[in-house]
């Protein structure tokens, strides 16, 4: 484990039956670091996130947050010491208000309403603070449901492919989110598809394939890896 690592995943496999959706799978995020996760459908991109944040148990493998084990903690005890996540189709309260969304989300934290207002214009929703989360475009509810993770002050974020469906300026203000995100010190891991998106935020990205790494290293230089073209061009 790297002494910068805030998370460190090592060896990490996930099965449902006979289907391996993680094999093995290690990486490191340092606090304030965007870390890309990348790879074609089936991959296993989301699987990891769902096991770091404790949605799934690991079959084997270690999860360490700041140096602790945290593979056998529940989905709140994580979120407690700082893991949080966001999720591929938002789910927020519908019939509550941005705001009472956020105050929800709060509420097992020490985030006061100062808080709530600097994700409110952080994330660009305190022009439809007072509206109700079902009224909101699919744009403002992506960032309702960053907004609703980074209320609770966490130190990690998972991001589950917050680009998907925005149009060219929604996901530079998406950029410009995470970036700023990342710059008070919190670390991402970011599953994107969109790599024109990644490469505006991320300083390195992990390739998947079948549960398994397969690259590591800055985005570009994946784009010229012969196994990961392999992959995404099926050569």
């Amino acid at each position: 484990m790297s002494p910068n690592a805030l998370l460190s995943v090592s060896g990490l496999s996930k099965r449902f039956g006979a289907y391996r959706a993680l094999d093995g799978l290690s990486l490191e995020v340092a606090a304030g670091e965007i870390l890309g996760l990348v790879g074609p459908n089936g991959s296993g991109k989301t699987t990891a996130i769902n096991v770091i944040s404790g949605v799934y148990a690991a079959d084997a493998g270690t999860i360490r947050f700041d140096g602790r084990p945290v593979g056998g903690l529940p989905i709140h005890r994580r979120a407690r010491l700082g893991i949080n996540r966001t999720f591929q189709v938002p789910k927020p309260f519908r019939s509550l208000t941005v705001t009472e969304n956020l105050e929800v989300a709060s509420a097992h934290s020490r985030s006061g309403d100062n808080q709530i207002r600097e994700c409110l214009e952080l994330l660009a929703l305190d022009s439809v603070a007072g509206r109700e989360a079902a009224s909101l475009t699919s744009a403002q509810q992506k960032r309702l449901d960053l907004a609703r993770a980074l209320v609770a002050r966490p130190r990690l974020l998972l991001v589950d492919e917050i680009g998907a469906g925005l149009n060219p300026a929604e996901l530079q203000l998406m950029a410009q989110t995470l970036l700023a995100i990342a710059g008070s010190g919190v670390a991402l891991l970011v599953v994107e598809h969109l790599l024109g998106f990644l490469r505006a935020v991320a300083s390195r990205v992990v390739v998947m394939d079948a549960g398994r790494e397969i690259f590591e290293g800055p985005l570009d230089l994946a784009a010229r890896d012969p196994q990961v073209i392999d992959v995404f061009l099926g050569r």
